[in-house]
């Protein structure tokens, strides 16, 4: 989606498509890599006559851009007769992920120049561009709003919401997005060697899925959730292409847990699509309501939003309205004040084992919802969690929002 930041009008704002928020791009990044190509693509688009272009890159961008390969993308798509500034100044920005496009003439006279905001999942901001690009689908925008739509509509499960306000296709784009995930997993457990940057980490998905087949029962289902988690991790860290889930840097929980059920309990992919309507109403109303933005949030943006999204989880079990929202709940409620700090500015350390652990604690979140939601109700809401995580991350230092400042990545630096 393309639109104009304006925080007075939050109050009005009301979801998208699922489209929107289920990308298939490359990764590492969706806000470093997906949202810089399509602002690349589209003013490129409109400056035909440009010979050569200058990117400058802000905040989040500049400080990780070499590492989530935000150069590599703009030079694809612009040519390489283009020039990469990366501006660390981190005074007066409107975004902490802001770039500077400006085109010139083969005399080298500038002939255009557009700020441009990328907001996470790869949904980019024209600076004082006011049209949308794309149109808000949905009439509510939080999960007590969803709650009352279902019941004016006589709806028994959410999914029924999906295909009531989305077009037609919406169907075949959702098995879309599921088979192309479900490709990443096999893919990535196929796949050997290091992955690309300055870590020269080894993949490891493949060993860990052959490990999971000669391990004793208890260990088994954890460490083949663990090997699917890492199979897209391990190609979103190499560039390949990922669905954002909601992010790039988080696809990997939704896909473990879909791709576990479909393989090992035979889950129709019917069901599964359902499942992942769920799944993206819930990311939907985060991205709406707070930010799924690791340079907006931290990772509880990104890795807290997918966990609470695969707690969709509970749709594949005919679990109830009520338990969905326990799940999602308390999936995003454990995760508050996580921090987006990835090691040299590769979505690698610790974002690669912390997929895996994510999706192994949807699992932890559906057996809660199953056992304990009929004992005792949750006081606290997905509305109200998805508020305190918004809180949060405004409260968050920068230097843990993305910026590979803070946290493992300082400590790395002093190991150095």
């Amino acid at each position: 989606m393309w639109y104009t930041i304006d925080r007075t009008l939050e109050s009005v704002i009301k979801m998208k498509s699922l489209k929107e928020l289920f990308l298939y791009g490359p990764g590492p990044s969706s806000s470093h890599t997906i949202g810089p190509q399509r602002a690349a693509e589209i003013f490129k688009n409109q400056v035909k006559d440009a010979s050569s272009f200058f990117v400058i890159l802000y905040g989040s961008l500049a400080l990780t851009g070499k590492g989530h390969l935000t150069d590599v993308i703009l030079k694809k798509v612009l040519g390489e007769n283009t020039t990469i500034i990366f501006d660390t100044n981190l005074q007066n920005l409107v975004h902490p992920n802001t770039m500077d496009f400006l085109a010139f003439d083969k005399n080298n006279q500038l002939i255009a120049k557009k700020t441009c905001y990328s907001l996470g999942g790869g949904a980019i901001s024209f600076e004082n561009e006011t049209y949308l690009k794309s149109k808000e689908v949905y009439p509510f925008n939080s999960f007590n709003e969803m709650n009352l739509y279902l019941k004016k509509l006589n709806f028994k499960s959410y999914d029924e919401l999906v295909t009531y306000y989305e077009d037609k296709d919406i169907q075949n784009y959702l098995q879309f997005c599921l088979n192309k995930m479900f490709e990443c997993v096999e893919n990535g457990l196929k796949a050997t060697g290091l992955i690309p940057g300055k870590l020269k980490l080894e993949r490891v998905a493949k060993q860990i899925f052959e490990n999971a087949q000669n391990a004793s029962l208890d260990e088994q289902k954890k460490l083949y959730i663990t090997a699917f988690a890492y199979a897209v991790a391990e190609n979103n860290a190499s560039g390949l292409n990922v669905i954002t889930a909601p992010t790039c840097g988080s696809a990997g929980v939704l896909a473990a847990v879909l791709y576990y059920e479909y393989f090992f309990h035979q889950q129709s992919l019917e069901k599964l699509t359902k499942a992942l309507m769920v799944a993206g109403l819930i990311g939907n109303l985060v991205k709406t309501m707070a930010s799924i933005s690791g340079a907006v949030g931290g990772c509880q943006a990104e890795i807290g939003t997918a966990t609470s999204m695969a707690a969709a989880l509970c749709t594949l079990y005919d679990l109830s309205n009520q338990q969905i929202e326990y799940a999602s709940e308390l999936a995003m409620e454990h995760m508050l004040g996580l921090t987006c700090d990835p090691v040299l500015g590769y979505v690698q350390i610790p974002c690669i084992e912390r997929n895996a652990i994510a999706a192994l604690r949807v699992y932890d979140a559906f057996l809660y919802a199953k056992v304990i939601s009929h004992s005792r109700k949750n006081r606290i809401s997905l509305d109200d969690v998805i508020k305190a995580m918004k809180i949060t991350g405004d409260e968050l230092s920068f230097d843990y929002k993305e910026t590979s400042q803070g946290g493992l990545a300082k400590i790395h630096d002093i190991k150095k």
